[in-house]
């Protein structure tokens, strides 16, 4: 635990720790015994993740004195719906969980967003551990509270703001994700940088997380700098009511292209490219220098990443419309200043619609 970084986290709604390091895995029992008044925990994870980490899971809570059940839910984007949400709240109840006990949740960023939800829905809300596995919910997901499920209308349309008790994020889990989903992760991890840090920006241009190689102690320092971006804007900002919109910076976009693609492109990967588009339009209003756009899409494209969509203008406003950040008939966007420094721009549809028209489809 020496070298284990602990990022605390305090919103008004609660304060707890997101602990990133190597092989902590064994520290979810010990570390729930001292959080949670019961002892029933019921542990949610997808049909990918659990045959990996249940039983390391299970085991280290029984160990701290936990009667345990597992309950898993078929892998993927399209299981994040209102039926599995069902499944997972018939299970909560059939395993006869209190308030007092805790849902763990064991996965990415669908087993997070899910499992969270179930969390917050149950007996009017009980504990949630976050236990992320995928490079994406390590710096992005499983901190921060929002929780959600997808509806046909859109993506993370149904949901709530509900903070986990505790994080813990294993570094080692890194080592079962293949190339393509560790690289589609680090489009989150690129856009903090542009957000909030030059420095980590650079780094990661320099130290790319997706090489061969790249060590454990220069993963987990670069994940922990994301998790404390994240954390000073939420706990600035809980409920997405002012500075917290500036962690949608290539979302807007980015959810029209991802969910376009019936969500075979990663999330990550879409953010990549929206983020992109955004900058390149941006620039073309003059709102930042043409510099800070070739910077982004420069990274992006190192990575390995998409810079730009091959959807039609009007195929990415009728998705955009739908969007969960429309506010009656205007749109907050996130649009970048300089490396490090974004801002909020309220637009009409229309204005964006020019946005999408100059950022999208133009790439060089």
């Amino acid at each position: 635990m020496s070298d284990t970084r602990v990022i605390q986290v305090d919103t008004p709604s609660r304060s707890y720790e997101v602990l990133v390091g190597q092989g902590i895995l064994g520290e979810v029992g010990p570390r729930a015994a001292r959080l949670i008044r019961g002892r029933r925990a019921h542990v949610i994870s997808d049909s990918n993740v659990a045959p990996l980490y249940a039983d390391d899971i299970t085991g280290s809570l029984r160990r701290a004195g936990f009667t345990t059940d597992v309950q898993v839910f078929e892998a993927g984007e399209a299981s994040k719906d209102i039926h599995t949400l069902s499944a997972l709240l018939e299970g909560l109840a059939a395993a006869e969980l209190t308030r007092d006990d805790v849902v763990v949740a064991v996965g990415g960023g669908v087993t997070g967003d899910i499992a969270g939800l179930a969390a917050a829905l149950y007996l009017r809300g009980c504990a949630v551990i976050q236990v992320p596995t995928s490079l994406l919910a390590m710096v992005d997901s499983s901190v921060g509270g929002k929780c959600a499920i997808d509806l046909a209308a859109g993506k993370n349309l149904a949901g709530a703001f509900f903070q986990p008790t505790l994080v813990i994020a294993d570094v080692e889990c890194l080592d079962t994700l293949t190339h393509e989903q560790l690289t589609d992760s680090c489009g989150e991890m690129i856009k903090h940088g542009v957000i909030r840090d030059a420095t980590l920006f650079r780094k990661l241009a320099e130290q790319p997380l997706n090489a061969n190689g790249a060590r454990h102690a220069m993963r987990a320092a670069l994940i922990a700098r994301n998790v404390e971006i994240k954390r000073d804007v939420v706990d600035a900002d809980e409920r997405e009511g002012g500075v917290r919109q500036i962690l949608n910076f290539g979302h807007t976009i980015g959810h029209a292209i991802e969910a376009a693609s019936d969500f075979t492109l990663g999330h990550g990967s879409s953010v990549a490219a929206g983020m992109c588009c955004m900058a390149r339009a941006a620039a073309a209003c003059g709102w930042c220098p043409q510099d800070v756009a070739d910077d982004i899409e420069r990274v992006v494209d190192a990575y390995g990443l998409p810079t730009d969509t091959r959807l039609s203008h009007g195929r990415i406003m009728s998705l955009v419309l739908h969007d969960k950040k429309r506010h009656g008939d205007s749109f907050n966007v996130v649009v970048p200043r300089a490396i490090g420094v974004v801002e909020i721009r309220t637009v009409s549809a229309q204005e964006l619609a020019d946005l999408v028209g100059l950022g999208c489809g133009v790439s060089r």
